[in-house]
C-alpha cells in the first residue's frame, strides 16, 4: 500500500509540471491520469489477491494450534484419600501413622488397654505438604481439618474416634460414618486349626477376648503353650466363634422378629433375630497373637499386610434397602451386614438346624484359594444347602425340598418369586447351578 501511494505520489507532481508547460497539449494530461488510475487499480487487485491467498493460511494456523488443556478439577480437602498418598504419592503408613500412638491407654482402659493405632496421624506428619491448606483463609477453620476434627474451630480439638476403635463405646467421642478404601486379607486356612474357643491367652477366655480386652503379660507368656500347629483328625472347626458371633441371637427369647411384622405377615419374609454374624471391628482379637511380645508376624507396625486398597463392591447383593425400611432395620451393623450378602439374603444363622452344622459346610474358607479380599471366591454354593439329609434341596418338590418347591412354582408361573432364600435375587432368572444341584432320582429297583 505504500508502493502504491508513493507512485501516484510521483505522477501528481509530474502532472503539475505538465499543466506548467505549456508545450504540453491536454491530450498527454489525459493520459497520464488514465496511467495513473490503471497502476492504483491493479494494485489494489493485487493486494486484495495476496490477502484472500493469506487467509486460509491464518486459518490453517488457527487449526493447528493445540487445544487449551482442561483445568485440573479442584481438589476437596474435606475428602482424604489413601489412594492418592498411598498410590500416588508413594507414601508408608508409617509416614503418617505412628504404632502405637501416644493416647492408646487412654483410649481403653485398665486390662482392655494394648498398645495400638488408637488416633489420627500428628499435625507434623501433614504440614510437609498440606502447609497451604492448613493456613488457608477458611471460616469457621480450614476445611482440611474436618478430616479428623469435630467442631472444627480453635477452641474445640476433639477428634472423630479413629477407626480401629471399633470396640469403644464412648457417648462422649463421636464416631465418624465414612466408606473404608480398604479390604481386610485374612488367610482363614491359616488360622482355622490355630486358633480355638480354649486357646485364646486371656484370663477369662472367649468372653474375655470378646468383650474388648487385652491379655495381660502373664496371659502372653503362655501364648506358645496355648498355640498349637499338631495335624488333627477331621473336625467341626472350634474357632470360629472367636471373630464370628451370632447377631442379636433369639436365644431363650419368645419374641424371634426384629422388629415387630404384620398381622398379617403369614409364611412372608420378616427379618429375624440371629439372622447374622459379626465380624472383628477392631485389632483386639487380631493383637492377641500378633503383637511387639510374641514376635509371630505380621506385627502391628506391618499395616499393609492385612489391610489392602480395593475397589468399591462390584458383585450384586441380594439386599433391598426399601425392604429394610419396610421393616424399620435401623441398626447399622444389621444394615452393614445385610447389604453385603452377595449369596441368600434372608438365610439365618440361628434358624432350624443350622446352628449345630460346621461352618465349612457351606463357607470353603479352609481353601487356600478363599479370599477375604475377593467376593466371588466367598460365594456360598448352592449345593451346600442340600446337605447329608437332604435338608433344603431333595430328589423331588414331594420331599419338602424348598428349592425343589421354587423352582417348580417358576416353572409353572415365569413371573413367581421366589422367597424362601432370596430378597432381591428372586425376581432374578434361576441360574445354572441351581437345578444342577437337585440330585438325579435313583432308578427304581426292578421286582422279580
Amino acid at each position: 500500500m505504500i508502493v502504491s501511494w508513493s507512485i501516484n505520489i510521483r505522477l501528481l507532481r509530474s502532472l503539475r509540471l505538465v499543466k506548467r508547460a505549456p508545450v504540453l497539449n491536454q491530450r498527454f494530461i489525459t493520459l497520464t491520469v488514465l496511467i495513473v488510475a490503471a497502476i492504483s487499480l491493479s494494485i489494489v487487485v493485487a493486494e486484495r489477491d495476496l490477502t484472500a491467498e493469506a487467509a486460509p493460511q491464518r486459518a490453517q494456523q488457527r487449526r493447528i494450534q493445540k487445544p487449551k488443556p482442561p483445568p485440573k478439577p479442584k481438589i476437596d480437602y474435606a475428602k482424604f484419600s489413601h489412594q492418592t498418598h498411598v498410590v500416588a504419592q508413594k507414601l508408608a503408613c508409617n509416614s503418617c501413622h505412628k504404632v502405637p500412638s501416644k493416647n492408646w491407654k487412654e483410649m481403653r482402659k485398665g486390662d482392655a488397654a494394648f498398645a495400638d493405632v488408637t488416633d489420627f496421624p500428628e499435625h507434623s506428619s501433614c504440614l510437609n505438604c498440606h502447609r497451604p491448606q492448613f493456613f488457608a483463609r477458611e471460616r469457621p477453620a480450614p476445611t482440611i481439618c474436618s478430616n479428623c476434627h469435630l467442631a472444627v474451630t480453635p477452641r474445640d480439638t476433639a477428634r472423630w474416634l479413629f477407626p480401629s476403635l471399633g470396640d469403644v463405646t464412648d457417648p462422649i467421642k463421636k464416631r465418624r460414618e465414612f466408606v473404608s478404601e480398604f479390604g481386610v486379607g485374612f488367610p482363614h486356612d491359616k488360622h482355622i486349626d490355630v486358633v480355638g474357643l480354649n486357646r485364646i491367652p486371656f484370663r477369662g477366655g472367649l468372653p474375655a477376648a470378646l468383650s474388648g480386652s487385652s491379655p495381660s503379660l502373664n496371659d502372653r507368656g503362655q501364648l506358645f503353650v496355648a498355640t498349637s500347629f499338631q495335624t488333627r483328625k477331621p473336625a467341626p472347626p472350634k474357632s470360629c466363634p472367636v471373630c464370628h458371633e451370632t447377631y442379636q441371637s433369639q436365644g431363650t427369647s419368645s419374641e424371634e422378629f426384629v422388629t415387630k411384622p404384620p398381622k398379617t405377615i403369614g409364611d412372608a419374609f420378616w427379618l429375624k433375630k440371629g439372622t447374622f454374624k459379626t465380624i472383628p471391628n477392631s485389632h483386639t482379637i487380631c493383637f492377641t497373637c500378633h503383637n511387639a511380645d510374641s514376635g509371630i508376624a505380621p506385627e502391628p507396625k506391618n499395616c499393609e499386610m492385612c489391610h489392602k486398597l480395593t475397589a468399591p463392591m462390584q458383585m450384586k447383593v441380594d439386599f433391598d434397602p426399601k425392604v429394610a425400611a419396610t421393616m424399620g432395620i435401623t441398626d447399622k451393623l444389621m444394615l452393614a451386614s445385610w447389604s453385603r450378602r452377595i449369596s441368600s439374603g434372608a438365610f439365618r444363622h440361628e434358624g432350624g438346624e443350622h446352628p449345630d452344622l460346621s461352618c465349612l459346610n457351606c463357607h470353603n474358607v479352609a481353601m487356600a484359594s478363599f479370599s477375604t479380599l475377593d467376593q466371588k471366591t466367598q460365594e456360598v454354593p448352592v449345593r451346600s444347602c442340600g446337605g447329608a439329609d437332604g435338608c433344603h434341596i431333595t430328589t423331588t418338590a414331594d420331599e419338602g425340598g424348598a428349592l425343589n418347591f421354587e423352582i417348580d412354582s417358576r416353572k409353572k408361573d415365569p413371573n413367581f418369586v421366589c422367597t424362601k432364600c432370596h430378597v432381591a435375587f428372586g425376581k432374578d432368572s434361576i441360574p445354572e447351578d441351581h437345578p444342577q444341584a437337585i440330585p438325579t432320582p435313583k432308578p427304581k429297583a426292578k421286582t422279580s
